[in-house]
């Protein structure tokens, strides 16, 4: 018999009541979800992504629009060389005022929650010292970097308390939204929720010549969720990550942010580590530019994204639709999440062009994989090919600069006969992918370009052709559920020549 204790570390049952992201058993593709309605369907398939079960405890209530949403500042080369820009930043505990009047205990990069955001640009490297000056230990992803083996942040190479480790990004990639955050392995979910993430951008002088919009009106938003105490502190419960209800957009409740009526480019972050944000704009239209890795061949009109863990999408919005004194609303199936004002008017140069970004053919796959995400209830452990992340055991080989075809397969649809299913989703460490199909069928085209993050629902098989990169060493793939990569949702592969 499942235990609830047991199911609710895998995220699931409150009560015996179903939470929104799980899908009763069956055929998944069409079931409804026990409570909630039904919303937002891709290819015919139901997903319900964040919870609608009244919260169990929901800390202060704030008054929606209350509070200005803050741009994260951009850290500064503290040197320069001919070809490199280097930064040291320490991990560190602070104190932030998320909720107003109230003083939340957070771990930041350089005392700031969000983290400062870094600025590289493309081919010319960046190398970062991060001192960990946290009472345990942590270590850096830059997700998203094509980086070498030893600078990627493998989960088990940690900053010990007190020392200090030097990352280098060589930002040989085209421009893109990317951001850092800890791996430490069974710490990252934690140390995530608590603060440890920020924007990496690179800067690509190629997309710089489009004319999309730039300087004070890119604009990058971290969206998460939540849950704090009547004192204002973070709660941290990896048993039910679904009861988070305060949504954040970069650190601040839903804030606002004042805008000018003219042109934005909009850099979407979900750095929740389990929610799944299913978006929605009132009031004005979105075009989607780019996605996790970079922009799309061109530019698509959405009327809803949905983004899991770790998944980033640009997006352009024209604000001057709006009349001045006007308001838009960025929305989430649970709620309003952020509000634009647009206050001004202001000249807009800025374009969006019908082409975007050059699609070369991608070789011949050399390799044909697949790969299968399960929980296992009785040991309290995630599972990829019924296999527990183990660093000794290399999970496969592969050939730097080769494609290869992965089918990733969540094989969740009845969690320990409990009738539901759970959601999880995929990131690649060093590779990037195509997404080719789910369930056999196209994807939406938000999702034809490049990516590093997919999202997979319960009984749901993506075909991805993976592009290996050109790094030798071993890198993880796993499920960017942190609480499910930190129980072991995590692969290995090792690329040889």
């Amino acid at each position: 018999m499942l235990s609830r204790r047991r199911l609710l570390v895998l995220g699931g049952l409150t009560g015996g009541v179903a939470l929104a992201p799980f899908v009763q058993s069956g055929d998944t593709r069409n079931a409804q979800p026990q409570h909630g309605p039904m919303h937002g369907r891709m290819h015919g398939a139901a997903h319900d992504h964040a919870g609608r079960v009244p919260a169990v405890r929901s800390g202060p209530a704030v008054t929606p629009f209350s509070v200005r949403m803050p741009v994260p500042a951009t850290r500064i080369p503290s040197v320069q060389t001919a070809d490199t820009d280097i930064y040291r930043m320490s991990v560190q505990p602070a104190t932030a005022q998320i909720l107003p009047g109230l003083s939340t205990p957070v771990l930041t990069y350089g005392g700031a929650f969000c983290g400062p955001t870094i600025r590289a640009r493309r081919n010319r490297r960046t190398l970062i010292t991060f001192d960990n000056k946290l009472g345990h230990e942590t270590n850096v992803h830059l997700h998203g970097g094509r980086v070498a083996a030893v600078h990627d942040g493998y989960p088990t190479e940690v900053i010990a308390p007190g020392s200090g480790r030097a990352y280098l990004y060589p930002n040989a990639q085209p421009g893109a939204t990317l951001w850092y955050h800890d791996h430490a392995h069974h710490l990252e979910a934690e140390n995530v929720y608590r603060g440890l993430h920020g924007f990496y951008l690179i800067d690509d002088e190629d997309e710089r010549r489009l004319g999309l919009p730039s300087g004070g009106y890119d604009v990058p938003i971290m969206l998460r969720d939540a849950l704090f105490d009547d004192a204002g502190n973070l709660v941290f419960d990896p048993a039910d990550p679904y009861n988070r209800p305060t949504l954040l957009a970069n650190g601040k409740p839903q804030p606002y942010f004042e805008v000018a009526a003219r042109k934005y480019r909009l850099r979407l972050l979900n750095g929740s580590t389990h929610r799944v944000f299913e978006l929605t704009l009132d009031g004005a239209r979105m075009t989607q530019i780019a996605t996790d890795a970079g922009l799309l061949p061109a530019p698509v009109p959405v009327d809803r994204l949905v983004l899991s863990s770790g998944e980033r999408a640009d997006i352009v919005v024209d604000f001057g639709q709006a009349p001045l004194g006007g308001h838009v609303t960025l929305n989430d199936v649970a709620g309003p999440v952020l509000r634009f004002d647009v206050v001004r008017r202001a000249a807009d140069r800025s374009r969006v062009p019908a082409q975007l970004r050059p699609m070369s053919p991608m070789p011949t796959a050399v390799q044909d994989r697949k790969l299968v995400l399960s929980l296992d209830p009785v040991n309290i452990r995630a599972l990829i090919n019924d296999r527990v992340f183990d660093p000794a055991r290399v999970d496969m080989q592969v050939r730097r600069g080769t494609t290869e075809i992965w089918e990733v397969t969540n094989s969740d649809t009845n969690v320990g006969g409990s009738g539901f299913g759970v959601p999880h989703n995929f990131h690649t460490h060093l590779s990037h992918f195509l997404l080719l199909s789910r369930d056999g069928k196209p994807p939406l085209p938000g999702e034809g370009g490049w990516k590093d993050t997919v999202l997979i629902q319960p009984g749901e098989t993506v075909r991805l052709q993976v592009d290996i990169g050109s790094h030798l060493g071993r890198y993880v793939y796993h499920c960017h559920m942190l609480e499910h990569s930190a129980l072991g949702m995590m692969g290995q592969m090792e690329i040889v020549n």
